[in-house]
Protein backbone atom coordinates (compact mmCIF):
# COMPACT_ATOMS: atom_id res chain seq x y z
CA UNK A 1 0.00 0.00 0.00
CA UNK A 2 1.20 3.78 -1.18
CA UNK A 3 0.02 6.94 0.77
CA UNK A 4 0.36 10.03 -0.64
CA UNK A 5 0.63 12.41 1.05
CA UNK A 6 0.03 16.08 0.09
CA UNK A 7 0.63 19.70 1.22
CA UNK A 8 0.60 22.97 0.01
CA UNK A 9 -2.97 23.81 -0.39
CA UNK A 10 -4.73 27.03 1.37
CA UNK A 11 -5.83 30.38 0.36
CA UNK A 12 -4.71 32.93 -2.00
CA UNK A 13 -5.93 36.02 -3.95
CA UNK A 14 -6.48 35.57 -7.48
CA UNK A 15 -3.73 36.27 -9.62
CA UNK A 16 -1.40 34.59 -6.99
CA UNK A 17 0.19 31.72 -6.10
CA UNK A 18 0.62 28.32 -4.71
CA UNK A 19 2.87 25.46 -4.47
CA UNK A 20 1.25 21.88 -3.71
CA UNK A 21 3.31 18.99 -2.72
CA UNK A 22 2.51 14.94 -3.26
CA UNK A 23 4.84 12.84 -1.27
CA UNK A 24 4.95 9.03 -1.67
CA UNK A 25 5.55 6.73 1.70
CA UNK A 26 7.56 4.89 -0.02
CA UNK A 27 9.11 4.44 -3.85
CA UNK A 28 6.67 3.79 -6.53
CA UNK A 29 7.37 1.93 -9.47
CA UNK A 30 9.79 3.62 -11.68
CA UNK A 31 7.19 3.71 -14.55
CA UNK A 32 4.46 5.20 -12.71
CA UNK A 33 2.80 8.23 -13.69
CA UNK A 34 2.28 10.90 -10.75
CA UNK A 35 -0.20 13.65 -10.90
CA UNK A 36 -2.92 16.01 -9.75
CA UNK A 37 -6.60 15.90 -10.18
CA UNK A 38 -9.13 18.35 -8.69
CA UNK A 39 -13.08 18.19 -8.25
CA UNK A 40 -15.60 21.21 -7.96
CA UNK A 41 -18.91 20.56 -5.58
CA UNK A 42 -21.06 18.53 -7.30
CA UNK A 43 -18.71 17.77 -10.24
CA UNK A 44 -16.71 14.81 -11.20
CA UNK A 45 -13.00 15.09 -11.02
CA UNK A 46 -10.92 16.34 -13.83
CA UNK A 47 -7.20 16.14 -14.47
CA UNK A 48 -5.12 18.88 -13.93
CA UNK A 49 -1.51 17.87 -14.69
CA UNK A 50 0.13 14.81 -15.02
CA UNK A 51 4.23 13.99 -15.52
CA UNK A 52 5.89 10.73 -16.61
CA UNK A 53 9.46 9.30 -14.98
CA UNK A 54 10.92 10.86 -17.80
CA UNK A 55 9.37 14.15 -17.55
CA UNK A 56 6.60 14.05 -20.22
CA UNK A 57 3.60 16.45 -19.44
CA UNK A 58 0.17 16.76 -20.21
CA UNK A 59 -2.13 20.16 -18.75
CA UNK A 60 -6.07 19.90 -18.41
CA UNK A 61 -6.90 22.73 -20.85
CA UNK A 62 -8.09 25.21 -17.98
CA UNK A 63 -4.53 25.28 -16.70
CA UNK A 64 -2.53 24.93 -19.61
CA UNK A 65 -0.05 28.28 -19.38
CA UNK A 66 -0.78 28.85 -15.89
CA UNK A 67 0.23 25.65 -13.68
CA UNK A 68 3.47 23.53 -13.99
CA UNK A 69 3.97 19.91 -12.64
CA UNK A 70 7.27 18.76 -11.70
CA UNK A 71 9.02 15.70 -10.15
CA UNK A 72 11.70 14.49 -8.10
CA UNK A 73 12.10 10.76 -8.62
CA UNK A 74 14.58 10.42 -5.81
CA UNK A 75 12.32 11.74 -3.31
CA UNK A 76 9.25 10.12 -4.56
CA UNK A 77 7.56 13.54 -4.21
CA UNK A 78 5.69 15.80 -7.32
CA UNK A 79 5.61 19.08 -7.32
CA UNK A 80 2.65 21.74 -8.63
CA UNK A 81 3.15 25.18 -9.02
CA UNK A 82 0.05 27.23 -10.13
CA UNK A 83 0.45 30.99 -11.10
CA UNK A 84 -1.78 33.37 -12.39
CA UNK A 85 -4.87 31.25 -10.00
CA UNK A 86 -8.40 32.29 -10.56
CA UNK A 87 -11.32 31.95 -8.51
CA UNK A 88 -12.85 28.98 -10.82
CA UNK A 89 -9.37 27.44 -9.47
CA UNK A 90 -10.80 26.55 -6.24
CA UNK A 91 -11.63 22.86 -5.55
CA UNK A 92 -9.85 19.97 -3.78
CA UNK A 93 -7.08 18.64 -5.59
CA UNK A 94 -6.40 15.35 -5.21
CA UNK A 95 -2.29 13.71 -6.13
CA UNK A 96 -2.65 10.33 -7.85
CA UNK A 97 -0.30 8.04 -9.40
CA UNK A 98 -0.68 5.19 -11.99
CA UNK A 99 0.82 2.62 -13.73
CA UNK A 100 -1.07 3.52 -17.39
CA UNK A 101 -0.78 7.22 -19.19
CA UNK A 102 -4.30 6.45 -20.62
CA UNK A 103 -5.61 4.98 -17.65
CA UNK A 104 -4.38 8.30 -15.86
CA UNK A 105 -5.78 10.57 -18.05
CA UNK A 106 -9.32 8.87 -17.18
CA UNK A 107 -8.99 9.31 -13.68
CA UNK A 108 -8.10 5.58 -13.46
CA UNK A 109 -5.42 5.55 -10.67
CA UNK A 110 -3.23 2.96 -8.44
CA UNK A 111 -3.24 5.51 -5.81
CA UNK A 112 -4.95 8.77 -4.49
CA UNK A 113 -3.75 11.57 -2.15
CA UNK A 114 -6.37 12.79 0.94
CA UNK A 115 -6.95 16.00 -1.01
CA UNK A 116 -6.14 19.11 -0.31
CA UNK A 117 -8.18 22.39 -0.53
CA UNK A 118 -7.13 25.31 -2.36
CA UNK A 119 -9.37 28.40 -2.12
CA UNK A 120 -9.13 31.53 -4.86
CA UNK A 121 -10.25 34.98 -3.57
CA UNK A 122 -11.63 37.50 -6.01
Amino acid sequence: QVQLVESGGGLAQAGGSLRLSCTASRSIALSNIMGWFRQHPGKQRELVAGISPGGIRAYGDSVKGRFTISRDNAKNTAYLQMTGLEPEDTAVYYCATGSSAISFARGVVDYWGQGTQVTVSS
